[in-house]
């Protein structure tokens, strides 16, 4: 049966799946916890859950493409900001289905997975998205901020336009003061950080792992937020409690 993903490429995905591999640790994540016995390889950098055991075929950005062959999917998982092109291509010329997922905002992600799980794993959609639904439309926002959100120094690079963060920080109440850039995550130096505006950094814990430590001395003079990376960046599961748990971090933000 021939289904369309988030770009409207179709996807010869079979009626039923039982073999599927991930490229990205957040839809490794959903398909660990919806269908655990679907999955048959995930990336080195599939963290969650803790427990997976799978075999892993390298990062997002350099796929075992021999590896993935050989595990014989179903169906490869991927995202478009995660996963490079030529990648995907080379999988499809192989005769591999490969779904990819665009995400840049909350209500995408929702929809997004929902499809995924529903047209590309074969499976009933989980109740965690439904409570991950009434989690978000019950947001409050909170004190407003204009934010720099740095995720890697050396050379310092932010989030910019249209990103899943973005959005996530934006129903929170915290404004990122570069959501205006031409590019998505632009490298800045840290004068210009500085003078930016911002009454705030938000420091994630990955994919550059900020600590009390490193980053916030970088940042004097204004507020800083140390928070946890999977629930700012991820999409899946941590959906659930991200909400809540960004709340806290973000109303924790202190100057060092």
């Amino acid at each position: 049966m021939r289904v369309v993903d988030d770009t409207e490429a179709p996807v010869p995905v079979p009626d039923r799946v039982r073999r599927v591999v991930s490229i990205v640790p957040s839809l490794t994540e959903t398909v660990a916890v919806t269908a655990p016995g679907l999955l048959v390889g995930a990336t080195d950098w599939c963290t969650h859950p803790a427990d997976l055991d799978v075999p892993r075929v390298r990062g997002t950005k350099n796929p075992d493409l021999e590896k993935i062959a050989e595990l014989r999917p179903d169906v490869v998982l991927g995202n478009t900001e995660e996963n490079r092109p030529g990648d995907v291509e080379a999988m499809r010329a192989a005769g591999i289905p490969v779904w990819m997922t665009e995400i840049r905002t909350v209500d995408e992600a929702l929809a997004s997975l929902r499809r995924m799980l529903a047209e590309a794993c074969r499976v009933p959609v989980p109740g965690w998205l439904d409570d991950a639904s009434r989690a978000w439309s019950d947001v409050t926002p909170g004190t407003p901020r204009a934010a720099v959100v740095p995720i890697w120094r050396r050379p310092w690079m932010v989030v910019g336009r249209d990103t899943f963060t973005g959005d996530v920080l934006s129903r929170l109440g915290v404004s990122n003061v570069y959501a205006g850039h031409p590019d998505r995550y632009p490298k800045i130096p840290l004068g210009e950080l500085n003078a930016s505006g911002a009454d705030l950094a938000v420091l994630p814990d990955e994919p550059y792992r900020f600590t009390e430590d490193d980053g916030p001395e970088s940042f004097p003079g204004i507020d800083v937020a140390l928070v946890n990376g999977r629930h700012l960046t991820w999409y899946g599961p941590s959906l659930v409690g991200a909400p809540a748990a960004l709340a806290r971090e973000l109303a924790a933000a202190r100057t060092y």
